[in-house]
């Protein structure tokens, strides 16, 4: 069965600051959504929103037809992976992964690369990209249909990144995603719909090259 996210409108102000006006998205799951955007026009806040852990001036969120008008009625529908480690530092790898997850998922990650020789290891002797690639592992395992990714391409090795686009690819089969990334050739390489944050608001792109024209990226870097 297929599953529809609709962000129909989002307004939030920090003061008299206004970082969100009337933000509108659409994802369903089989689909990469990704929000392209400078430092400081709103996109983690956005997420943290859809989270339920900010509490907008007015929300209007869809899923499935379901309206929402309060941001904490989300965090159960909606996965979240943060630009933090989030993850007990001193649990071992594998309580860890019992703690979260059932024994067919917890079995999914166990067999995901890169995990078994860290099974036993605790989360605080392990690099920051191993870190962020097993925080990455458990939230796309939860039973949400849809997850936002903030930055997961962030710090980790290029095996990570690679390992992350893979199972992206695979896991959209049942779930939308959510991207916001500033490493834009590994988010263009899994995205099917690009938007740009802007002015507090998100701007459907056709063309990586619209980019260029909103001075996000520079015509250099699309070569």
């Amino acid at each position: 069965m297929d599953h529809t996210l609709q962000v129909r409108s989002v307004t939030h102000n920090f003061g008299e600051r206004n970082i969100l006006s009337v933000a509108e998205i659409e994802c369903r799951t089989g689909e990469i959504a990704v929000i392209f955007g400078r430092n400081g026009t709103g996109k983690s806040t956005l997420f943290k929103i859809l989270f339920g852990m900010l509490n907008p001036n007015q929300l209007e969120v869809y899923i499935d037809g379901e309206v929402y008008y309060k941001a904490t009625a989300l965090n159960k529908l909606i996965a979240y992976h943060p630009q933090e480690i989030m993850l007990p530092k001193n649990m071992q790898v594998g309580d860890l992964m019992a703690l979260y997850l059932d024994k067919e998922r917890e079995d999914k990650v166990y067999h995901s690369e890169g995990i078994r020789p860290i099974h036993h290891k605790r989360v605080k002797n392990l690099s920051l990209g191993q870190q962020r690639y097993l925080q990455f592992l458990l939230v796309i395992n939860l039973d949400h249909h849809f997850v936002l990714l903030d930055e997961p391409f962030s710090m980790v090795e290029p095996l990570y990144k690679d390992l992350i686009k893979q199972k992206l690819n695979e896991y959209k089969t049942h779930k939308g995603f959510l991207i916001t990334d500033h490493y834009y050739r590994d988010v263009l390489d899994v995205a099917d719909k690009i938007n740009l944050l802007a002015d507090g608001k998100i701007i459907p792109i056709a063309d990586p090259q619209e980019l260029v024209n909103y001075k996000y990226l520079t015509e250099q870097s699309l070569t």
